[in-house]
């Protein structure tokens, strides 16, 4: 099973838009300054109208622990992402409330000492997250071993078969399914979770 995350959501639509193809997770910037960042406050309202099967998460980047939990709590999220180049002890804190997702950017071949980070899941990212900036798989060999790796970074609806072929925990996107930034292609959309469903041999969003 191969689940879907759809990163960078930043208007209502887009998120149902997404839970009714199939999408497993949303994903929600709280890094101010990057281009799809959104206030904790206008997550919630989001957040609040899904269904009680999509799973939210906030995608930090190097947020004290206090304040992640502070902004978890406000934005109604799930899953703590952290993006940035967090200690492990910061990442210890915060799953004593929630899940986390540790994400490592990728500029070479993985390390293997990453796969000792206390998380629940293992992202590899590009060396510029949510640009639309890839990387060779074959980088990805020495973390394959993980139970629960998420590949981010590059993939789209045209090259997300390479990346399904390694049969990951999950796959994650954000410029790949937009029109333009901030605002997610129903088109895109469909043809990159229609993939994951196909691969997973089921037919999730037959009706849409």
């Amino acid at each position: 099973m191969v689940r879907a995350k759809i990163c960078g959501i930043t208007r209502l639509e887009d998120a149902l838009l997404a839970e009714q193809l199939g999408a497993w997770a949303l994903g929600f910037i709280l890094a101010p300054g990057t281009p799809r960042y959104l206030e904790p406050a206008q997550i919630r309202p989001i957040s609040r109208a899904l269904g009680p099967f999509i799973v939210r998460v906030g995608v930090f980047v190097d947020t004290p622990p206090e304040e992640v939990l502070e902004q978890m709590e406000t934005a109604q999220l799930q899953v703590a992402q952290l993006h940035g180049h967090e200690p492990p002890e910061w990442a210890e804190h915060i799953r004593q409330f929630y899940p986390v997702i540790k994400a490592f950017k990728l500029k070479g071949p993985a390390q293997p000492d990453w796969l000792s980070y206390p998380a629940d899941a293992l992202m590899v990212d590009g060396a510029r997250p949510g640009s639309g900036q890839g990387y060779p798989l074959d980088w990805i060999a020495p973390l394959q071993q993980h139970p629960r790796l998420i590949i981010a970074g590059g993939l789209t609806p045209e090259n997300l078969p390479a990346a399904l072929e390694l049969a990951p925990y999950a796959v994650d996107v954000s410029s790949g399914v937009e029109a333009a930034p901030r605002l997610k292609d129903p088109h895109k959309l469909r043809a990159f979770l229609a993939q994951v469903a196909a691969v997973n041999g089921t037919n999730r969003n037959q009706y849409t």
